[in-house]
């Protein structure tokens, strides 16, 4: 018990420092954006690098690595953690689930039958950097049984956000990288089923994996998930490549690759993306609708079925107004978001307007969510 909260610890931290300095990135793509520094930063995010250019090597290459984290965290979670025991992971789970179809109905409602309506998948992410950065600043007023449960949650949401992405946002698949990739995966799990223990085997295969996704039509970020669930949980001497490679991905990822994605990303011009009403438009009514009133309803409302039916508990020191706030935090949809965005729309208007209410809406769901999490717990220390 001691060892997980010492793990729940050095988390809450690296994606707290994490989000800081996203902050930091989100705040410089937007100062990119909006001058004329813009015109160059694009053009350097053209240039080819290689095959493909800068901008695709990010948003391909360098989140599959990201992708390759979030699948190693929720396998370890699944065989050790927050999402081992039935009982402890049912509530995080139907709550991620209530936070993801609401907002999409939300959503795909709001924009029927118009050329926006593919972007439903947009409001069901959530960014766990953001969330656990200003769950770190009120730490004190949150029960650690709530931290759990937002980490808990936001692992089954990052699940659910790398289905969406595989299912519904890929292109034609092409059946001979298909079988190239089958393969890959296959000799992946050979290697795990043969106890085969050194990491760099399961990553060269990976960059391989990544190469024959990437030409499938299947959207390459995949090929992280895959290697991830091919990496042995422990070996025969007790060895853990699986803990040793989160351990030595956090600190890229949180410091590195997540901050050069919002900075690539991020380049919002503010003025395109106030353009024709944009608050009023199906696109960002529903994105505003889905993140800032989809997400707090779905995971309320999906946590309280749970516990009625008596398919899992609320813990005894947590309010239902917490759920709630938890709720209207996880709206902060930015990262993921942003990274939908780009699959659903081609346009470059209809992305920057999307990205521009994104950043809109996520500021919001901080701040009412910040406010009602501490405004209840400082209600709680007055009353008798």
């Amino acid at each position: 018990m001691t060892n997980n909260l010492k793990q729940f610890a050095e988390f809450i931290r690296s994606y707290a420092t994490g989000g800081s300095i996203l902050v930091i990135c989100i705040i410089v793509a937007l100062l990119i954006a909006n001058t004329s520094l813009n015109l160059p930063f694009n053009n350097l995010l053209l240039t080819h690098v290689g095959p493909y250019p800068t901008i695709e090597w990010i948003n391909d290459g360098l989140m599959a690595i990201f992708f390759l984290l979030v699948g190693l965290e929720i396998k370890d979670e699944a065989l050790n953690g927050e999402l081992s025991n039935l009982r402890s992971a049912t509530l995080p789970v139907f709550a991620a689930v209530g936070g993801m179809l609401i907002p999409a109905l939300l959503y795909y409602i709001v924009n029927y039958n118009t050329s926006t309506a593919q972007g439903w998948g947009i409001p069901m992410a959530t960014d766990i950097a953001f969330v656990v950065a200003i769950i770190n600043v009120i730490k004190t007023k949150v029960p650690l049984s709530l931290q759990v449960f937002i980490k808990a949650l936001a692992i089954v949401d990052d699940l659910g956000a790398i289905l969406v992405i595989a299912l519904f946002y890929s292109a034609g698949i092409n059946l001979t990288y298909l079988v190239l990739a089958a393969g890959t995966f296959g000799l992946q799990l050979l290697f795990n089923r043969l106890n085969i223990r050194h990491i760099w085997v399961y990553l060269v295969t990976g960059a391989f994996l990544w190469y024959f996704i990437h030409h499938t039509g299947i959207h390459a970020t995949v090929a992280g998930v895959l290697t991830a669930m091919a990496i042995p949980y422990k070996t025969t001497d007790n060895y853990s490549p699986l803990k040793k490679l989160i351990h030595l991905l956090e600190n890229p990822v949180n410091f590195l690759i997540i901050p050069v994605f919002a900075l690539a990303n991020g380049n919002i011009n503010i003025a395109e993306g106030l353009k024709g009403g944009n608050a009023i438009n199906p696109l960002s009514a529903g994105i505003l609708l889905g993140l800032i009133v989809g997400k707090p309803i779905g995971i309320t409302l999906f946590s309280w079925l749970a516990v009625k039916l008596r398919l899992s508990q609320l813990a005894h020191n947590v309010k239902w107004i917490q759920v709630w706030g938890i709720g209207q935090l996880a709206g902060i949809g930015f990262t993921m978001s942003i990274f939908i965005t780009l699959l659903s729309f081609d346009n470059a208007f209809i992305q920057n307007q999307a990205k521009f209410t994104i950043l809109v809406a996520s500021s919001l769901a901080a701040f009412t969510g910040y406010i009602l999490l501490k405004m209840v717990k400082a209600k709680a220390k007055v009353t008798p």
